[in-house]
């Protein structure tokens, strides 16, 4: 029964990554625009550098949530198991994207207090959940 278990959890962690390749790829139905074998190559080096940036940027958010004391004790083991980085609802694949190399996201060094972002999240949880 256990293999069994360790089984599906690794299918479910194949499953989101092809998902989330699946929305990263997502001109002409994820396939590949040429038959080109350099140009094949190219596009998945860069479907894996787009989802391996997202995979590291959400760590760092996911971090800087979970360092807060707000949510220190609210997350049993179950809880810390089921999160991953690779999520990607947060991301608008069709808008335009302005990139500012003099800017860095806001994300070190952790912000602690009532305006901080877990402090925020943990808020909005604990009023969707009663």
């Amino acid at each position: 029964m256990e293999l069994r278990r360790e089984i599906n959890e690794g299918l479910n962690v194949i499953e989101s990554w092809n998902s989330a390749n699946d929305f990263i790829f997502f001109g002409k139905g994820g396939e590949m625009a040429s038959n080109r074998t350099d140009d094949q190559e190219i596009s998945m080096l860069s479907l894996h550098l787009v989802q391996l940036s997202l995979v590291y940027v959400n760590t760092l958010m996911i971090q800087q949530v979970l360092a807060e004391p707000a949510w220190q004790n609210r997350l049993n083991t179950h809880d810390l198991r089921g999160l991953t980085p690779l999520v990607y609802s947060h991301v608008n694949p069709y808008g335009s994207f302005r990139l500012d190399l003099n800017s860095r996201l806001p994300i070190d060094p952790p912000r602690f207090g009532p305006k901080s972002v877990g402090t925020q999240l943990l808020f909005s949880y604990d009023q969707q959940t009663g």
